[in-house]
């Protein structure tokens, strides 16, 4: 079967992979220079089951709200006139239940784990280097309060099989030496020995070389522009390049993938959800951690990537605008350098900003669209890097008729009326 992937991000490029595995002929197309040059070109890189709580909680009104006359609310609410953004909102305020976040949080926490176990799959097989660190992620909180909360609401994730550590604050220093000047700020951590990290980019990098090696056609610096439709079958994808026809077409594009379906007449509910990052280099004379982690209470997330450190941080819920000035990040970047001063050179910052694709519940869609080969594999989130690889196969499974290995409650596009 001939397989049109359209989007070269981490979704895109993963999904390109498992279906050359099946035996596919597969081409990919995205209007960049090169793969994942837009959300995941700078994410947090943290591969991270351990923290797959959802966004959507009781508290998360409130922080929203209190974001409209301070910046320092790690989710930050700007109001549009866009009426997607009034109704994305609505659908996530209905998931800001006790009840809601438990169900989302169980089953974001199967889908992690699930993607995780075939992400050590593709790195077997490739064995390409992407800066990985298999030693776990340290989440610590700065007050006994909010530790003690954290340790209770950490019970769901052990329910699915998640393995959580409590350590003291002595006992995360003896974790990682990297947190040392950070000893009197934290009260506790969370500790997960499975979790790990990795850059996100160079992995889908490499993924898409291997695909290219196994033949795969990787069309860039393409414009998708609509979709041919035919007595209920896509019959071909529109592009700046001309048409591009195919047997089966997934739709990988993130937070532009309504953008495409909005043309047939068809509402997913993904808006863009902006987040930022900074990357700082780190020498022989830093202490850079040994192991990424978050600091929960002002959910800054910390990674090292070789000699680079990557700090992400703010949830902000605005529009499709990725501009940033360096004041943006002026706040992060003060309390990670008061979090760990000697980790690297803080005086020559790599800015970048980019838009998550958002689902109410943080659940992406997977499965088939209401034309019979049409598929959807998108709107991942904050965690796609953690989630990319048991969507892909999730979805190659489903493109062949094979029952995929975990259930699909709340990822399938039938049960929201798209099919």
């Amino acid at each position: 079967m001939r397989i049109a992937v359209l989007g070269a991000g981490l979704a895109g490029i993963t999904s390109a992979w498992e279906c050359l595995r099946d035996g596919h002929d597969v081409i990919v197309l995205d209007r960049a220079d090169t793969p994942a040059d837009f959300t995941s070109k700078a994410n947090a890189g943290l591969i991270a089951p351990g923290h797959a709580f959802a966004w959507a909680s009781p508290r998360v009104p409130g922080i929203m709200l209190r974001s409209l006359w301070t910046r320092n609310q790690a989710i930050r609410y700007r109001p549009s006139f866009d009426v997607r953004q009034w109704r994305w909102l609505s659908q996530f305020l209905r998931q800001c239940t006790t009840n809601r976040a438990r169900i989302n949080t169980l089953r974001k926490a199967r889908l992690c784990l699930y993607s995780q176990s075939r992400l050590q799959l593709v790195t077997d097989e490739t064995a390409f280097p992407y800066d990985r660190n298999t030693g776990g992620l340290i989440y610590f909180y700065r007050s006994a309060q909010s530790f003690e909360a954290a340790a209770i609401k950490s019970e769901i994730l052990a329910s699915q099989g998640v393995r959580i550590e409590s350590l003291d604050r002595d006992q995360v220093i003896a974790r990682d030496p990297g947190l040392a000047d950070a000893r009197d700020i934290i009260s506790g951590a969370l500790f997960v020995p499975s979790d790990e990290s990795g850059d996100a980019r160079l992995f889908t990098h490499r993924l898409a070389q291997r695909c290219e090696e196994r033949g795969a056609q990787l069309q860039m610096r393409t414009e998708i522009t609509g979709l041919q439709t035919e007595s209920g079958r896509v019959t071909a994808v529109t592009t700046s390049q001309g048409p591009v026809f195919a047997d089966a077409f997934v739709l990988a594009l993130g937070v532009f993938s309504p953008n495409l379906l909005h043309q047939l007449g068809v509402r997913i509910p993904i808006y863009p959800v902006k987040g930022y990052s900074v990357t700082l280099p780190s020498g022989a004379d830093h202490c850079l951690p040994k192991l990424g982690g978050v600091d929960e209470d002002n959910l800054l997330a910390y990674c090292p990537m070789g000699s680079r450190l990557r700090i992400t941080a703010t949830a902000e819920i605005g529009n499709y605008n990725t501009a940033y000035t360096p004041d943006d990040f002026r706040i992060m970047l003060s309390k990670a350098q008061a979090l760990m001063p000697r980790a690297a050179d803080f005086s020559t910052p790599n800015y970048w900003a980019g838009l998550r694709p958002m689902t109410p519940t943080g659940l992406p869609l997977i499965g088939r669209s209401r034309w019979s080969n049409l598929w959807l594999n998108t709107g991942h989130g904050h965690m796609g890097w953690t989630m990319s690889c048991g969507s892909a196969r999730i979805l190659a499974d489903l493109i062949i008729n094979n029952q995929p290995e975990i259930p699909l409650e709340g990822i399938d596009p039938a049960t929201m009326g798209m099919a």
